[in-house]
């Protein structure tokens, strides 16, 4: 199969599992790595921007959402972290909700994107040393 098609594949993962609707991009990067280790560093780049671009757009879809106060345990969250509440964007569950959280409250999306963006790439970063570690 062609390496573009494999990267083709991650990025269409990483996507979807950065919005609501179910996926796993850390199986699909794992797989990738272990059958095509010399793709590591393209692979880190596909699955992150893409996995970044799957959280703006619920950053963006929450901007559409008309603005109502959040429960005041989430809004105290925002309001103590701002945007830096976005670098956990990575995390199972709550990843995909913090995203949609954040454009609701309308917190500057650039500020936003980095923040999310740091996030993904460290997690990326951390599966795939873990697999040339602990897997070879």
């Amino acid at each position: 199969m062609s390496d573009l098609w494999l990267l083709a594949g991650l990025a269409a993962s990483a996507f979807l599992s950065a919005t609501l609707l179910p996926g796993n991009s850390e199986l699909a990067l794992g797989a990738l790595l272990y059958s095509h280790p010399l793709l590591l560093w393209p692979a880190l780049l596909v699955a992150t921007l893409a996995n970044s671009v799957g959280s703006m757009t619920s950053l963006w879809l929450g901007r559409r959402v008309p603005p109502k106060p959040l429960p005041a345990r989430a809004a105290a969250w925002f309001g103590r972290f701002g945007p830096a509440a976005l670098l956990l964007s990575w995390a199972p569950f709550v990843g995909d909700i913090l995203p949609l959280a954040a454009g609701w409250l309308r917190l500057p999306f650039w500020s936003c994107a980095l923040w999310i963006t740091v996030g993904k790439a460290g997690r990326y970063v951390l599966l795939a040393w873990g697999m040339q570690h602990f897997i070879r």
